[in-house]
């Protein structure tokens, strides 16, 4: 366990409602990393979505409390008894220094507050719910109303993950000074799977692989791909496409690879994880509808894959366009994302953006992302902010000396 002894130890609450994608793997790193480095953590996740092996991590981290409480994605009356709930659960196992709500249900159930000592409170939305382009009008101006409201007068501390979700919360109207930007951070993807992983599925080594990893919803648009990668694969016979994910839009992704007699060439899976996919690919694509900071985005830059994109939020923090990958219009018409697709053809393109991309793969750490946090925490309460708690190897090279 690494401590920073050299500054004051918090008590903080972390919360969360949604347990999978990027924000149950943030709320993770985040709990693991605040306990690392000698904080107090009670986390409060929700088991009405929760994913086991989530569940399974979380529970086995050692910190001081896991709290189950019952919230649903959709607003209605059980939000009270949730919101009720989790002030038994600040009263019970505080007193906290800080409150931290991850995404819109845990965000706002923690910044409606009783009369009383106030305890400050940092909200992460992992994505706006205003930031979904199919949000008709009605919606958005509930949802922006609602963020408008919290963010102006019941939030010490907004953290957005990319500047483009920095750029929405300022448009919603939420004040600047408010405003901060912290990049999800995570560890380089596992290597040495590229072999194995490719022989499963019947890939053949020298196959110009495309790959998608995410959850198969509306906002990750994986039949976009599908629809792009028809259109690519009679005239790029070398080409191949991996898509590991699971969710609602998973039997519309199968009956779109056999309608296009692509079942030898397509394959959809969950058996293995995401991140270790990751070393099989040649391209890692993501046609998203909205993002704010994509971890599989992060991921693959951090394991050095050229990317192709739609322009969503946090595309242009891990991607310049014509250097080690390309960016496609936000549409969901596959027209542009197969031409993009096919210009890998070119064996010298691929190596060019493959040499850039791992040029660039060590911008995105864990330890940043946590040291960042740790300063706002810090900032917001009036302490000094902690020095960055030393590498691994300087601690070496210091004993050594």
């Amino acid at each position: 366990m690494t401590i920073n002894i050299a500054t004051k130890r918090l008590s903080l609450l972390q919360v969360l409602e949604p347990s999978g994608g990027g924000s149950g793997r943030h709320f993770l790193d985040l709990c693991r990393a605040m306990q690392r480095r000698g904080h107090s953590v009670t986390a409060v996740y929700s088991p009405v979505r929760a994913e086991a092996a989530f569940v399974a991590e979380l529970e086995g981290m050692g910190l001081h409390s896991v709290i189950p409480l019952a919230m649903r994605r959709a607003p209605g009356p059980w939000d009270i008894s949730a919101w009720w709930r989790l002030r038994r659960i600040m009263g019970e196992h505080g007193p906290f220094h800080l409150v931290h709500g991850h995404s819109s249900k845990a965000g706002a159930l923690t910044r409606l507050k009783l009369p009383g000592l106030h305890v400050p409170v940092i909200y992460t939305p992992h994505a706006f719910r205003t930031m979904d382009p199919t949000l008709g009008s009605k919606g958005r101006m509930i949802y922006g109303g609602i963020e408008r409201l919290l963010g102006n007068w019941l939030t010490d501390r907004l953290i957005c993950v990319s500047r483009d979700e920095y750029n929405h919360a300022l448009s919603l109207g939420i004040p600047e000074d408010r405003l901060r930007i912290v990049v999800n951070g995570v560890g380089a993807p596992p290597a040495g799977q590229r072999t194995a992983i490719r022989a499963r599925y019947g890939i053949p080594e020298h196959a110009l692989l495309f790959g998608f990893v995410g959850r198969l919803t509306p906002q990750k648009a994986p039949e976009r791909l599908v629809a792009a990668f028809a259109r690519i694969a009679a005239i790029m016979p070398r080409a191949h496409l991996l898509m590991i994910g699971v969710g609602p839009l998973a039997d519309t992704v199968r009956h779109m690879i056999a309608a296009a007699g692509l079942q030898g060439r397509a394959h959809l899976d969950d058996a293995i994880p995401g991140a270790t996919a990751i070393d099989a690919f040649d391209i890692v694509v993501m046609p998203s509808r909205y993002e704010a900071m994509s971890y599989v985005m992060l991921e693959a830059a951090a394991g050095g894959k050229p990317l192709l994109l739609s322009d969503v939020g946090g595309a242009r923090t891990v991607l310049e366009p014509g250097r080690n990958g390309y960016i496609v219009a936000n549409s969901d018409d596959p027209a542009e994302l197969a031409m993009a697709m096919a210009r890998f053809a070119e064996p010298s393109l691929l190596r060019r953006f493959t040499i850039a991309a791992r040029h660039r793969r060590d911008g995105y750490t864990l330890a940043g992302m946590a040291d960042a946090t740790e300063k706002i925490y810090f900032e917001l309460l009036g302490y000094p902010a902690p020095a960055p708690l030393p590498k691994p190897e300087e601690i070496i090279l210091r004993s050594a000396s």
